[in-house]
């Protein structure tokens, strides 16, 4: 307690100003702030970035089944009038002799970061830049920032690593516009890997919308995920409990996106997302490999997309990873990047030993990617 009444001093204090965009000032304070008092601003101000993994709801759940006993550091950044322009969604990740900093939502969440409108990234970013100088912390670990949004220069860190993170916009003519933009051999592929399934089975997409039948769709989708991956080499099995609970938080929301693909009344491949704001993300998928000679999971992908696009979304993003099934769709790659500062020898000495053993292990975890955990 001592500690949290001594950070809150320093986070309260009064700000000086910090630049807003386009020449503009504008007085911004900070508030040491918990997940539970911010719930009805967070959820708010997350409709405007269109990223599922900003919203209150991820955050808080995500805290409650991983934060582990540890401490907080959510911080409102708000303007003179009290408009809440940011949220810093920090905590400390270890608080011992070498103090990490870290974002809520890592290893889950696919983008991370400050919580913001895009036309308050500049504030915010100044706002980050003055909460990291009232925090005591070693090292400070910005995981999965967007690529496009230039972190690494806004705060000084290092980059420890950039992965892809492609996307598809929708054409104004929705799905036919897409299928006009590919190849013939493209369209030809899809349209005669559809035609298989067709000729040869009873075909059924199957949208979950029911909440009864939530939980039986989960065990399908983690079933089918389960025979593409060797026991513990996947990281989506051993956190099901909390996307059990997101998934049904999400259904309640209308941002949950669960398709069942069924051949013969019998599912063979799961895809699992959200469409949160205009945009559809997706997360997860399953396919039984018995199947994979009829691409039941490129399938089940396209259509998906075909679905999004035809329910008005502008945006399909494929999630991190460089995937190429993913860029065979994706017409962008604004990518990811996870960076870090770090303060004094030791944290300095520490982080140097990771980015270099880093290459050395990257092929042992199976992905291009850089956790603490």
């Amino acid at each position: 307690m001592d500690f949290l009444r001594g950070l809150e001093a320093q986070i309260n204090r009064p700000t000086d100003d910090l630049g807003g965009g386009a020449g503009e000032r504008a007085s911004v304070r900070l508030e040491l702030a918990g997940l539970e008092a911010l719930e009805q601003e967070w959820k708010e101000l997350a409709q405007g970035t269109s990223n599922i993994f900003a919203s209150w709801e991820w955050a808080s759940l995500w805290w409650r089944h991983f934060a582990g006993g540890r401490r907080p550091l959510v911080v409102a950044c708000r303007t003179a009038d009290g408009r809440l322009v940011g949220i810093l969604p920090l905590y400390l990740w270890s608080s011992g002799p070498l103090r990490i900093l870290r974002f809520i939502g890592h290893g889950a969440g696919d983008e991370l970061g400050p919580v913001h409108a895009p036309w308050d990234r500049e504030i915010v970013a100044e706002a980050l830049r003055e909460a990291l100088a009232r925090i005591q912390w070693g090292i400070f670990v910005g995981e999965l920032l967007p690529g496009d949004d230039g972190w690494s220069d806004r705060l000084g860190g290092t980059v420890l690593v950039r992965e892809g993170s492609p996307v598809l916009h929708a054409p104004a003519d929705g799905w036919e516009g897409f299928l006009a933009g590919r190849s013939s051999n493209f369209r030809q592929q899809l349209g005669r890997r559809e035609r298989n399934l067709a000729r040869r089975h009873r075909v059924r997409f199957h949208l979950v919308q029911d909440r009864d039948e939530l939980p039986a769709a989960l065990d399908t989708l983690f079933s089918l995920h389960g025979l593409r991956w060797q026991q513990g080499s996947s990281a989506f099995q051993p956190r099901a409990a909390f996307h059990r609970e997101f998934a049904a938080v999400a259904l309640e929301r209308g941002w949950l996106r669960l398709w069942l693909l069924q051949l013969d009344d019998q599912p063979v491949a799961a895809w699992y997302g959200f469409r949160f704001g205009q945009v559809e993300s997706y997360y997860q998928a399953g396919r039984d490999p018995a199947w994979e000679h009829l691409a039941v999971g490129f399938v089940l992908l396209a259509h998906s997309i075909r679905q999004a696009f035809t329910d008005g979304a502008v945006e399909y993003r494929f999630g991190r990873g460089h995937e190429p099934y993913k860029y065979r769709f994706a017409d962008r790659d604004p990518g990811l990047e996870t960076i870090a500062l770090t303060r004094g020898a030791v944290p300095r000495a520490v982080l140097s030993v990771v980015r270099h053993a880093y290459p050395l292990v990257k092929h042992r975890i199976g992905r291009l990617r850089w956790q603490l955990t």
